[in-house]
């Protein structure tokens, strides 16, 4: 990667930023456009944004606050997340592509009003090619503030125009997917009668119990955060709580949905939830895949996956449908096609004799690609280059 000098625009005094560009912008693929590397020595501020593609169009995806162990870590996870939102909002059918930040510290302790501003700070500086929104660790609230420094935040508060908690239709999107994969495995879009267990009920999976308990679902659920298991059993009582993950796995699930942080199937959980008759995987939480391989081995013993940027995609689609004014039944609407998508997936996977996580990469590439060769096709008053 190359480093490249700040721009002219330096986004505040005390500020460091570094950029590094690694493939043409626009284009698609595994390498990111940019990388920008902020620190803010004032306000304590260090965070990495990372754009993956404009192919589409500006770069859209949350901003997470997370205690990382490592600026490595950071990194990885920057990385990893971001190209996950280029193919997560090629499949959602969007004119944005794929970006994410993250701010390296602990919410609960270090988040701070001269710390958010400064970041925004960073963002204004990218001039519309990244927008933000929440994301783990960041609330409507935060949004609110870091829009005093630049107009590129989606996801703020109804009392300042925006759509307010992405989580309702980031879950409400799971949903229709984990209906589409029932309807694929079992014959019938619901969970009636159905074993459904869901790891991380915080932001997204408290919404995501409320669905599945509607719809008849026996629900079993666990969580780190005491708190977070209390609130959902106040509003379910008659969910099952276990204590941790590995108890989860070997709970006899029909349906398995991660919905907390990424890298849950492991080469161990993949075995377990096969040792214990789980039929489905179907969940919220962003790059749910280990490793690659892993939805081939899901694949193998008969574990059908729905892939995670496919199925979570509710809650870009809200933040985005925001930028346009927000309309929550439209952007519902526009979530509920995520049903038929999840569908036309493993329709495709089935035909080319891939996991659906492939086909699903291969739809996305596809629509990158194509709209990105539309560049070729000058403007008038446009030149190239």
């Amino acid at each position: 990667m190359t480093d490249v000098q700040t721009p002219a625009t330096h986004p505040a005094p005390g500020v460091l930023s570094r950029i590094f560009r690694t493939e043409q912008d626009g284009a698609p693929g595994d390498g990111h456009e940019q990388v920008v590397l902020c620190h803010d020595r004032s306000s304590g501020l260090k965070a990495i944004i990372a754009i993956h593609s404009t192919a589409l169009g500006p770069a859209l995806g949350g901003t997470r606050f997370f205690p990382y162990a490592s600026e490595e870590a950071a990194l990885e996870d920057a990385l990893n997340l971001s190209r996950g939102m280029s193919y997560k909002n090629a499949l959602a059918g969007l004119d944005l592509g794929g970006g994410k930040a993250v701010i390296i510290g602990d919410p609960n302790k270090d988040k701070n009003e001269a710390m958010l501003r400064a970041y925004g700070r960073f963002v204004e500086s990218l001039r519309g090619r990244y927008i933000t929104a929440c994301d783990v660790g960041t609330y409507v609230q935060d949004m609110d503030v870091i829009a005093r420094e630049t107009e590129f935040v989606t996801g703020r508060s109804p009392e300042h125009g925006g759509a307010g908690d992405s989580s309702i239709l980031t879950a409400f999107g799971v949903f229709q997917g984990m209906r589409a994969t029932a309807q694929a495995r079992w014959g019938q879009p619901t969970l009636r009668g159905k074993r459904v267990g869901v790891a991380g009920v915080g932001k997204v999976g408290h919404y995501l119990v409320g669905h599945l308990v509607a719809d008849g679902a026996t629900v079993v659920i666990t969580d780190v955060s005491e708190a977070a298991v209390n609130r959902v059993r106040a509003a379910h009582p008659e969910v099952e709580v276990v204590a941790d993950t590995a108890a989860l796995l070997q709970a006899k699930l029909d349906v398995y949905a991660p919905c907390a942080l990424g890298g849950a199937l492991t080469d161990q959980s993949v075995a377990a939830l096969t040792e214990f008759g789980t039929s489905i995987v179907c969940g919220a939480a962003n790059n749910q895949l280990a490793h690659p391989g892993v939805e081939k081995d899901l694949a193998d013993r008969g574990i059908l996956y729905a892939p995670d940027y496919l199925v979570n995609s509710g809650g870009v689609i809200q933040v985005a449908d925001e930028i346009e004014g927000f309309n929550f039944e439209r952007a519902k609407n526009k979530a509920t096609k995520i049903f038929d998508t999840t569908l036309e997936i493993f329709t495709r996977a089935a035909a080319d004799g891939v996991p659906p996580a492939v086909a699903a990469d291969r739809l996305a590439e596809k629509r990158m690609r194509e709209i990105s060769a539309l560049r070729t096709v000058l403007l008038p008053g446009a030149r190239r280059g």
